[in-house]
């Protein structure tokens, strides 16, 4: 089946200049990344994601009262 694709130039010309050095054409790459990112699983995909962000342990979490919770006091909070 035919379809029209409206591909930024900068990703064309990155698939294009694939395709040749793979000696493919660009036909083919595009069905093929198409295919490989169908049969990937995607929840894999987001748990290699996760596992890959740092992590960073600023403590315990701070102590505030409902009175403490309004914009004027979180601002200054922010800005210690």
């Amino acid at each position: 089946m035919r379809t029209s694709l409206d591909i930024p130039d900068p990703l064309f010309r990155h698939l294009k200049a694939r395709a040749a050095l793979e000696g493919s054409t660009l036909r083919d790459l595009v069905l093929s990344l198409l295919q490989r990112g169908l049969n990937s699983n995607p929840a894999a995909n987001v748990a290699d994601l996760a596992a890959d962000l740092p992590s960073i342990r600023l403590g315990s979490p701070m102590a505030l009262s409902e009175e403490a919770l309004n914009n004027a006091n979180l601002s200054a909070l922010a800005d210690e």
